[in-house]
């Protein structure tokens, strides 16, 4: 039987805990692992003192961990959650970092690390790494690559949203201000069932699965996607 170390990790993957202050991109990220390993548990927390809480308390078996928190930024950051995160790996997922940061942080004990903008394949693919034991590092992109990435994918997002309609964007302006159903059919005069209805119509057309999903999308579109609900 061929090995297969990534289905193995899954199977042994019960628990991580997601160390990141973005509450839309910790959510994208657990619902990520989540699919990749069915029957985990993620878990989000969004500081570094409720990180080394639920770690004394209760280690997960894998950490993803952002370098910029609101109490601990960097390497001292990092060489404090290692300390208390003891045998459990660490694998960074933050935003763009030097090489020479990369560099130490590998060398301080990190399992690996992975720029916010990588794919989910990036993603399985550090996951595979850690459970071959391995040090995974995706090596940052430069900046006339990421700003082209940047705007194909804005472009696309814009192209996707283009087939909505007026309602359906105004209440994907709302689900990207973190309104519930509820208050989104009060300030339009709707019914709930309605907003419900819309908001599956709009899922489908973007292409994604969750209101999270479509928020994280109407972002990277920007512009109108950005504007206040109300405006």
């Amino acid at each position: 039987m061929k090995h297969n170390p990534m289905a193995q990790f899954a199977d042994r993957l019960r628990s991580v805990l997601i160390v990141d202050d973005h509450p839309l991109y910790a959510e994208a990220l657990r619902a990520a692992i989540l699919e990749m390993c069915p029957g985990c548990e993620g878990r989000v927390v969004e500081s570094m003192a409720r990180a080394v809480e639920v770690l004394e308390a209760s280690p997960p078996d894998l950490v993803l961990y952002d370098l910029r928190l609101p109490d601990a930024e960097g390497l001292e950051g990092f060489r404090r959650i290692r300390a208390a995160a003891g045998a459990v790996p660490i694998l960074v997922v933050s935003a763009v970092a030097g090489q020479g940061t990369i560099d130490e942080l590998i060398a301080a004990g990190a399992a690996g690390f992975m720029p916010k903008e990588e794919s989910a394949d990036t993603l399985r693919d550090a996951l595979r790494a850690v459970a071959e034991g391995r040090t995974f590092a995706s090596h940052p992109a430069s900046e006339r690559d990421r700003q082209e990435r940047a705007e194909e994918e804005r472009e696309e997002a814009r192209d996707l949203m283009a087939g909505l309609t007026p309602q359906q964007m105004r209440i994907l302006a709302m689900i990207r201000h973190g309104k519930a159903n509820k208050q989104i059919a009060y300030e339009m005069s709707l019914a709930e069932a309605s907003v419900k209805a819309h908001i599956t119509a709009l899922l489908r057309r973007l292409g994604v699965q969750n209101r999270t999903q479509a928020a994280l999308l109407a972002r990277r579109a920007g512009d109108g996607a950005d504007a206040p609900p109300d405006a």
